[in-house]
């Protein structure tokens, strides 16, 4: 959910500076480290401090427009185009078009400034080393078991929160809902139709982050990821495959969602695809084979 939709506030889940959000005063934002790319330092309210909480709003909110921007900040739209600019020439942020509805008509698409993978990095919590060192020490006193377990009761929370309003939507629109309760906790997440060969084809969905708020530390810790993925077949219901992730390098975050239609017809077409080993109830004694050769 980006910033055009979320509005002012903290309305959807977004992530909202102190200064714009009423409720700060009762609950404080937590403190962020500063970012290190030195384009982004800058105190609060200077030129540098304002740029950085553009990109932190890009970072956090996904692909937004500037008048998005501009609605949020409080600033005049020349005023976010600059600090747009700026952030474009050092290669922070780049530039997307918006897929225009059909209803809409003709017109020139919205442009969207989405984060870069230079910019992600400038915005690495300093936190991600204690994560990591905490993990390794769990790893090393209680074994990789350990890890899993924890990156499982991680994701318990994030299960029992999207349950119901995943399950509340229909089979074909749950990966939507899925991507919209990501969104609004900060992943920046979409879903669309799997490539297929043909348009009567339905080869799936495929689910996309573009944010990963622990992508460093699941660099080392494959589990966190692990753990992400099995919590989304569960709450689809339907068997998930990752194709690409935020923390092996690539740029997105991409989940393959089997179609439910596909699902049925192998679950027709191999009525009993048990995998656990069945013992042998005959009474008759059996050959040994070597390469299928009776011995």
């Amino acid at each position: 959910m980006g910033l055009d939709s979320a509005g002012a506030g903290a309305q959807g889940g977004a992530v909202v500076p102190a200064a714009l959000d009423p409720s700060a005063r009762a609950h404080p934002a937590p403190v962020h480290p500063a970012p290190a790319h030195p384009a982004l330092a800058g105190q609060p309210g200077s030129e540098r401090g304002t740029r950085a909480q553009i990109a932190r709003l890009i970072l956090e909110n996904g692909p937004v427009t500037a008048s998005g921007l501009s609605t949020r900040l409080n600033l005049t739209p020349a005023a976010v185009r600059r600090h747009l600019d700026n952030l474009l020439a050092d290669g922070m942020i780049e530039t997307r078009t918006a897929r225009r509805p059909a209803s809409r008509g003709r017109g020139r698409p919205a442009k969207l400034f989405a984060i870069t993978d230079v910019g992600r990095s400038a915005f690495e919590h300093a936190y991600d080393d204690l994560a990591t060192s905490a993990l390794r020490f769990l790893a090393e006193a209680a074994g990789p078991d350990a890890v899993a377990e924890f990156a499982r009761r991680q994701v318990a929370d994030l299960e029992r929160r999207y349950g119901p309003v995943v399950q509340g939507a229909t089979p074909r629109d749950r990966v939507a809902a899925l991507a919209e309760a990501l969104s609004a906790d900060g992943y920046a997440a979409s879903a669309s139709g799997a490539p297929s060969p043909g348009e009567d084809v339905d080869r799936g969905q495929q689910l996309c982050q573009h944010h990963c708020p622990v992508a460093h530390v699941a660099a080392e810790f494959p589990q966190l990821c692990e753990a992400e993925t099995e919590a989304f077949a569960r709450l689809l219901g339907t068997p998930v495959q990752r194709l690409a992730t935020i923390a092996h390098g690539d740029g997105i975050c991409t989940t393959h969602i089997t179609a439910p239609a596909l699902l049925n017809i192998r679950t027709t077409a191999h009525p009993n695809t048990s995998t656990t080993p069945q013992p042998n109830t005959s009474t008759t004694p059996q050959p040994n084979t070597i390469g299928g050769i009776s011995v």
